[in-house]
């Protein structure tokens, strides 16, 4: 297996620049010498099966989590140098324990706006997730895709110029996967840089301008969705199955609709 070798020019719009990134946890190496790029307004995914390193490297961006030797610049700032710059440039999804059990949506985004120290109207912020509705629940009273969309407002807080989502529609039904699909092409209509990790190739393919595919703590390949696709037809690559029109879960969203749900 090879890995991924970045070409030498450079992308003048890259915003994301990582030159081998390592990351060790005693003698194992969960991250080897990993070098991308991402380009300003894309939407980037980091793609690879448990245990590849791509949810550590998304922690070592997002500086939750200490790199052991490589360099990483995000919009132009050095990890090393301005983690807190970083930090104010950045949306991360927070986990479920984040969230204030005795608080509602409303008074949830007041905190984190204050916080961050920017004016932000609640209601507003929970339109562009479509949960105006829930704004008098609590985070534990909402369904798995609400959820969700209730995390990626959170990120939306202090007007991030990237945002960062770790396996974001993991555990979701197919239509509450596609909701969060489209809400997140609506960030990246705004102007936002977004990074995704997933293990969910159909996702990556509809969502993502380029991936990365790591596996091992390597980047084994790197480019859009459509050319890797077309470099494998062109080894003589064919499915050993006939592929169909359509699939299971056509179906399912043709019989049960693609508008908002309580999903």
């Amino acid at each position: 297996m090879h890995s991924y070798q970045v070409p030498e020019s450079i992308m003048d719009n890259a915003i994301i620049r990582v030159n081998n990134l390592v990351k060790k946890y005693g003698e194992f190496e969960a991250v080897k010498g990993i070098t991308f790029e991402v380009k300003e307004g894309e939407i980037f995914g980091l793609l690879g099966p448990n245990g590849a390193g791509k949810t550590t490297t998304l922690e070592i961006l997002e500086t939750l989590r200490k790199k052991t030797s490589g360099e990483v610049m995000v919009d132009g700032k050095d990890l090393d140098k301005e983690p807190q710059a970083i930090k104010n440039v950045i949306g991360v999804q927070l986990q479920a324990a984040g969230y204030y059990p005795n608080l509602n949506l409303k008074q949830i985004i007041a905190l984190f706006s204050g916080l961050y120290n920017k004016s932000v109207d609640p209601m507003t912020l929970l339109d562009t997730v479509n949960l105006r509705d829930k704004a008098k629940s609590k985070f534990k009273e909402l369904s798995g895709g609400q959820k969700q969309r209730f995390s990626i407002a959170t990120t939306l807080i202090n007007d991030p110029k990237i945002i960062f989502l770790d396996e974001p529609t993991t555990g979701l039904d197919p239509q509450a996967r596609r909701n969060l699909w489209d809400l997140i092409k609506q960030l990246r209509e705004r102007g936002a840089t977004v990074v995704i990790t997933t293990h969910y190739m159909d996702e990556a393919e509809e969502l993502c301008e380029r991936v990365a595919i790591i596996d091992s703590g390597q980047i084994i390949a790197l480019s859009s969705p459509n050319e890797l696709i077309d470099k494998l037809l062109a080894s003589g690559f064919k499915r050993p199955k006939a592929v169909r029109e359509a699939s299971l879960e056509d179906v399912f969203l043709n019989m049960t609709g693609k508008e908002w749900r309580e999903g």
